[in-house]
């Protein structure tokens, strides 16, 4: 594997983690009624590739589940993500078809 792999899936398991890290905060502040996390900032960081850690830590902690924001977009952002991912891959050569 090339060094821009590891980079990535550093990347990727470095949002993940704060993505687990602000969700239950922002739970946590819920509970206690205190400042939470801006809804802006936890969609922005699904966005940014820890939306499969944000959705289960949120599934997981009952955090934000009637929220059609959270439970419809961070799958549809998932889904956004998957695609673009594969269209590099194809556009660098990386799969073919045939």
């Amino acid at each position: 594997m090339e060094w821009y792999h590891y980079a990535l899936i550093i990347y990727v398991v470095l949002i993940n983690i704060f993505a687990v890290c602000i969700t239950v905060y922002d739970k946590n502040m819920a509970r206690k009624r205190r400042r939470r996390i801006p809804e802006s900032v936890l969609l922005f960081t699904a966005a940014i590739s820890g939306c499969v850690a944000m959705y289960l830590t949120m599934r997981k902690i009952h955090h934000k589940t009637k929220h059609s924001k959270f439970m419809v977009g961070i799958p549809i952002i998932f889904s956004l993500e998957c695609a673009a991912a594969i269209g590099v891959m194809f556009l660098t050569g990386v799969i073919t078809i045939g």
